[in-house]
């Protein structure tokens, strides 16, 4: 074969190839393989063609990718013919067709090879020929791969799946709202890669970043720190507080609509946690990295490494400003990978958070961090362990800082001090709520947990002693509390003691972010009072929509707290709850069956709920297959008190089978409001 094959074109075979490795959903437009695991690329030959033979030394495959593709950086790999090839690095081998007029070549991929997009070379003794173009991505199918993952209802969840939910509210009143995740979407995966190229180690080191592009640790990390824009020309901004430009973060439902924007026009404005761990969640399993959005009520933000958070009040009552908080709830992803770096214990679900919150090496990212780590308290393992432990296990002290610059513990405290609880993920395969708490903490107050503590050696838990019955206050909340209506809560302070108790009585409400970020105030009460041994008294605070409607954010949170002041004692008692409005729900039908390249008509309802007019209301409709990609929105105007907000959207499904349909209702007075309908779609 001195002159070589004579080939007339290179056939990548992409229908085949795609379904062998799970890639079908990105289109059959180019080839998108996964490492590790064959695929066969078919040489149609000119008339007159020798057969080739799996010795045939002048039989060169050369793969490369990035800018400056290298051998040394494994970025560029020269592999020729074998009998068969083999699953530890890349390889070929190749069989004649009878008729001898096609060449069949089977390529192997390293299961260790940097994603990205590569190109394909045939070297013939000195004679190149180009053979196209292909995209490698990481393969939780194959087991070689860091990111393997044995489950296949567990692919199907967590690389596959292109809808999910995202669980918000408070840990006593969760509610999941539905997210459009859709890393299968036309363009999206080069706006993912797109990602990992405009990074600042990419930009800065080109070589060593695509060369790092093989560990999903690495991968994971860059995401972190690219999904916001705080010290990169990253995709998403962050905004809690008022938003005069831009798109509210509670008016997203999917993840396309941001990215298209970002690789247009640059950074997009505005995200909060759930938006950027979408996206984060979105761009990884375009990459092949198993991933899972999480939620963790209660979640503490630890600013300076004590795993302590500490709330200061002033002798009212009132809380002082302190750079620790609790958040209502946070949320992240988990993704899947080994560890080599930590040893084989530490493998499995890894933590990482692209919201930008403290800095890491000097970068604002957090992870990934071993879950088995965390739940050991083994805070010597990178990445930010400590931080993550503190978000899920910080202890909480309520001070109160005296006037003569002394502090006095409150004696009690609820619910509101209890960190990392009902730590949420989508069930694999339904709808359902997945508590994975188990996996990220032992159980508060278990011999286990108390352990984890003295091995993180950083603090010690505040001995709970023994102390003698005093005065308790509790926080009863109403039955319909509704966003729209007024209504009644009330607390209740109880004389444990022997003798009478004389108190001043504080009860507070106001708005509150769900980071909680405290906004003004939208009720107050105060009294008082004298409790004799063994009675109760009550304090009632009534909520009023004229009140509390200009103050609450879209999250529609109100947090309360009863303060009980014994000043002949020095004793100081608290209780807070965070109640989070009930939204009215939007109710969403189709009319007539759904059918591939057909138009259908969505009708969507909303009640509103409000005792004043709504503004610039708009529905707007996302699903993959659905709305080929993009959201589309009806704008309705005004609605009117105890009216119907109604409009109807046309859309033409793309694919057959079974879609989730998205719907989110803004407007100037109510926003954040979400529903998902099933649609069958026919051939």
């Amino acid at each position: 074969m001195s002159q070589g094959l004579d080939i007339e074109r290179c056939d990548l075979d992409i229908m085949r190839n795609s379904s062998s490795h799970h890639t079908e959903l990105y289109g059959e437009e180019r080839l998108i393989v996964r490492r590790g695991q064959p695929f066969i690329i078919l040489l149609r030959l000119k008339p007159g063609n020798k057969e080739v033979k799996p010795s045939e030394k002048s039989f060169t495959l050369i793969v490369e990718t990035g800018p400056v593709p290298r051998t040394e950086s494994g970025t560029k790999v020269s592999f020729g013919l074998r009998d068969s090839t083999v699953d530890s690095e890349w390889s070929a081998s190749a069989t004649n067709d009878p008729s001898g007029n096609t060449v069949s070549v089977s390529i192997s991929s390293s299961p260790n090879a940097p994603i990205g997009v590569y190109s394909l070379t045939l070297d013939q003794g000195g004679q190149k020929t180009s053979l196209g173009q292909f995209i490698l991505l990481f393969n939780a199918w194959c087991s070689r791969d860091a990111v393997y993952m044995r489950s296949e209802t567990k692919r199907q969840e967590y690389v596959l799946a292109q809808y999910g939910q995202i669980y918000r509210g408070t840990y006593r009143r969760i509610k999941g709202k539905p997210w459009n995740f859709g890393q299968f979407e036309p363009g999206v995966l080069d706006i993912c890669l797109k990602i990992l190229d405009e990074n600042p180690k990419c930009i800065s080191d080109a070589d060593k970043d695509c060369s790092g592009r093989r560990n999903p640790i690495y991968v994971t990390r860059v995401l972190s720190a690219m999904i916001n824009s705080n010290d990169d020309r990253g995709v998403l901004v962050g905004n809690w507080g008022e938003v005069l430009d831009g798109v509210h973060p509670g008016t997203w439902i999917g993840s396309g609509d941001i990215l298209r924007q970002w690789a247009e026009s640059g950074p997009v404005r505005y995200g909060q946690c759930w938006v950027f761990a979408a996206l984060a969640c979105t761009v990884s399993r375009a990459l092949g990295i198993p991933c899972r959005v999480v939620t963790n009520f209660q979640s503490a933000h630890d600013t300076n490494g004590n795993l302590m958070i500490e709330k200061l009040y002033d002798e009212r009552g009132k809380r002082m400003s302190n750079a620790d908080s609790i958040w209502n709830f946070h949320v992240w992803v988990d993704s899947w990978m080994t560890r080599p770096d930590l040893g084989p214990e530490f493998d499995g679900w890894q933590a990482s958070d692209p919201t930008p919150q403290e800095k890491s090496e000097g970068v604002f990212c957090c992870g990934p961090s071993s879950l088995k780590a965390i739940r050991e308290g083994d805070l010597t393992k990178k990445y930010d362990a400590p931080f993550i432990f503190a978000e899920v296990n910080a202890d909480v002290v309520d001070l109160v800082c005296l006037s003569n610059g002394e502090t006095v513990k409150f004696r009690d405290s609820t619910d509101s001090n209890y960190v990392g609880c009902f730590i949420s993920t989508k069930a694999v395969g339904s709808d359902e709520r997945h508590d994975i708490t188990h996996q990220y903490k032992y159980p508060e107050g278990s011999k286990e947990e108390r352990q984890v503590y003295e091995k993180a050696q950083h603090h010690n838990k505040l001995q709970q002693l023994g102390e003698e019955p005093g005065l308790t206050l509790k926080i009863k909340l109403a039955k319909n509390m509704s966003v729209g209506s007024d209504f009644e809560v009330y607390t209740v302070l109880t004389n444990n003691c022997l003798e009478a108790r004389t108190c001043t009585f504080l009860f507070f409400a106001e708005a509150v972010s769900y980071n909680g970020k405290l906004g003004n105030s939208c009720g107050f009460v105060s009294d008082k009072v004298e409790v004799p041994s063994g009675e109760e008294r009550r304090l009632f605070l009534r909520l009023d929509y004229d009140r509390y409607g200009s103050v609450i954010t879209s999250d529609r949170l109100i947090k309360l707290s009863a303060i009980a002041i014994d000043k002949q004692v020095a004793e100081y008692h608290k209780a807070e709850k965070t109640i989070v409005l009930d939204e009215p729900d939007i109710e969403i039908e189709l009319l007539g069956e759904a059918t591939v390249n057909q138009s259908v008509t969505a009708e969507l309802t909303l009640w509103n709920p409000l005792p004043k007019s709504l503004q610039d209301c708009s529905f707007t409709v996302e699903g993959v297959g659905l709305t080929n990609g993009k959201p589309i929105t009806a704008r309705i105007g005004t609605v009117d008190p105890e009216q119907e907000a109604k409009a109807r959207v046309k859309f033409s499904p793309t694919s057959a089978g079974s879609r989730v349909l998205l719907a989110n209702f803004d407007s100037n007075n109510l926003k954040n409001i979400k529903s998902s309908i099933n649609v069958v779609v026919k051939e």
